[in-house]
């Protein structure tokens, strides 16, 4: 991903912006914020990967979001979908459910937002899960089935499942689950590190995608990359406002062995 520094439109809600872009640049990625829907399209169509999250969504962001996703459909550039507090807020619940049949290379959510956006749960409170990743894994394989996506569902361990429904000629569904443990609870202190993340999954989908890695390995590298980074972070921080600092300097200095080195895989 480094190597590539793919370049990552973010469509992205308006209280996250600045952290969003200080990850996607420590990790080694290029950051754009382009939103207006004249201009959205023409940019996802040269993006190595977009992320449409719908955490403060304004209607003329809206629109940009329905030009960027059919442009990145088009030039079969990978979309990641952050479905921020749906359940309780009709607009966005209505909007990420429609965008499921538009193809995302990813889903990235909570545990409450991946049940809700199933169908099968109100969602949490706010942005907060009030559900349990292990609670949320019937719905992250669902959504997959549904959408074609790698769902990656985060929390104290976080998930990552992909799952392929049978068909006449393999009626047989395969399903790849991947647990990641990794991270430290201050990451839940500091405001937009879940939405980074969704930029970041973004980046190494578009980074992946030029070396002919998998969605799923993408998916797991990006969450082992961010959850290592906060590992690190955590052994040295007094509280929120250092960790978010260190946090970001970790995302910089971690070679691959070292974030290897910090988080456990469990392939399921």
């Amino acid at each position: 991903m480094r190597e590539a520094g793919p370049l990552v439109h973010c469509l992205t809600n308006s209280v996250v912006r600045q952290i969003t872009a200080d990850v996607l640049l420590a990790a080694g990625a290029a950051p754009a914020m382009v939103d207006h829907p004249d201009e959205a399209g023409d940019f996802a169509a040269i993006a190595s990967g977009v992320l449409i999250n719908v955490g403060n969504p304004t209607t003329e962001q809206v629109e940009g979001m329905h030009a960027a996703i059919a442009a990145a459909r088009a030039a079969d550039t990978p979309w990641v979908l952050d479905p921020v507090a749906v359940g309780g807020l009709t607009l966005r619940t209505d909007l990420a459910t429609d965008w499921l049949r538009s193809g995302p290379a990813a889903i990235r959510a909570n545990a409450s937002e991946t049940i809700a956006l199933a169908g099968t749960g109100a969602g949490g409170r706010g942005v907060d899960s009030t559900e349990d990743v292990v609670a949320a894994e019937p719905a992250a394989r669902d959504l997959s089935a549904r959408s074609g996506a790698v769902v990656a569902v985060t929390g104290p361990r976080d998930l990552v499942v992909t799952q392929h429904p049978g068909d006449s000629t393999n009626t047989v569904p395969t399903t790849r689950a991947t647990w990641i443990e990794s991270g430290h609870p201050l990451l839940q202190k500091v405001i937009g590190t879940g939405c980074a993340l969704g930029a970041l999954t973004a980046a190494y989908l578009g980074a992946a995608r030029q070396a002919g890695i998998a969605d799923h390995d993408a998916v797991v590298a990006a969450h082992a990359h961010a959850g290592a980074a906060g590992t690190v972070a955590g052994r040295t921080a007094a509280g929120p406002g250092s960790f978010a600092v260190a946090w970001l300097d970790a995302l910089y200095t971690l070679t691959p062995e070292e974030i290897a080195g910090a988080v456990t895989v469990t392939e399921a």
